[in-house]
């Protein structure tokens, strides 16, 4: 079937899916040696002013441009607020939070939105990474929690503990409790 440029309409079609994200530094060194660590990933291309490094069949998924005349990062500017990567269960989110932590890679926040259990991070330059896990099992599900009552006072979450995440985990605690939020009452910043 022919496609039709001329009459294609204003609805866009989406991408088949994200495939790199590029971080503009002045620190590639230590910046790609935390990626590498943080993503257990490797350089699928480096030199002395660009990383391409990739941890599954995308030949980069995080690259890193070491620019000239780069400024530190304000937090209070507008722009990309963090980089979200999502494990596929509890256990895997959990053992990458220690094997993390023994690299002296530690969190700056845990928090169950109620979508997601995440986990979140800094980098050397000071951008924000979710690592997290989809806590209902169908899109469905994550619409009727984002339309509930809940939701709408406590749009951020609920505050936890990641080792105590793993203690639940150990002792054998039902997934299904560990992923339900603790509902706290009305919540609008971090």
């Amino acid at each position: 079937m022919a496609i039709d440029y001329d009459n294609a309409g204003t609805s866009v079609k989406s991408p088949s899916y994200l495939a790199h994200v590029v971080l503009r530094t002045s620190n590639l060194k230590p910046m790609a040696q935390f990626y590498k660590t943080f993503l257990g990933a490797h350089a699928s291309f480096e030199n002395d002013f660009l990383s391409f490094l990739t941890y599954d069949e995308e030949h980069h998924r995080i690259a890193i441009l070491q620019a000239p005349g780069t400024a530190p990062k304000q937090q209070e500017s507008c722009g990309l607020e963090h980089i979200a990567f999502t494990f596929n269960n509890l256990e895997d989110l959990a053992l990458s939070y220690r094997q993390r932590k023994a690299n002296g890679i530690l969190p700056v926040w845990c928090i169950n939105h109620g979508p997601t259990t995440s986990i979140y991070y800094q980098d050397p330059d000071g951008n924000q990474l979710e690592t997290q896990i989809d806590n209902f099992s169908s899109n469905e599900e994550v619409e009727k929690f984002l339309t509930s009552k809940e939701f709408a006072q406590n749009p951020i979450g609920t505050d936890f503990d990641a080792e105590d995440l793993v203690k639940r985990i150990q002792a054998g605690e039902d997934h299904s409790s560990i992923k339900r939020r603790i509902e706290i009452g009305p919540r609008f910043t971090k």
